[in-house]
């Protein structure tokens, strides 16, 4: 259904380095920068970017938005979130563990990356 998310992030040496961390805890590699300055993840299920607003004004949090990625195991979601809380991310709702929901029992962790973006780990 997608085909990529895109975020924006201020200072994307920042987003780099967090997503770099986050990301690579969960096996993915680390982000390139293409030639307009945006950073790129890319994997065969679909692409993570970060950019710059190109509207010129400071980048805000989604309110209500939730971007998830994919972890094998509920260790693996651990890593995630330890890696984003040791990269300048920030921990937001309740801490990584099992819940109980419409689609059964899903392992979660929450984190706002350092310009608001609210991202989750998540094992099914």
């Amino acid at each position: 259904m997608f085909s990529h998310i895109m975020i924006g992030g201020d200072d994307l040496s920042v987003s780099k380095k967090f997503y770099d961390a986050v990301l690579g805890a969960i096996g993915i590699p680390e982000g390139t920068m293409d030639p307009k300055g945006r950073l790129f993840y890319r994997t065969p299920t679909g692409v993570f970017a970060v950019s710059v607003p190109i509207d010129g004004k400071p980048t805000t949090g989604a309110n209500g938005g939730t971007i998830g990625f994919t972890c094998e195991n509920p260790e693996a979601a651990d890593a995630w979130h330890a890696a984003g809380l040791a990269n300048g991310g920030t921990n937001v709702e309740d801490p990584p563990g099992w819940r109980e929901g419409a689609a059964g029992q899903v392992y979660l962790a929450y984190l706002l990356d350092p310009f608001g973006n609210k991202i989750c780990g998540l094992h099914r």
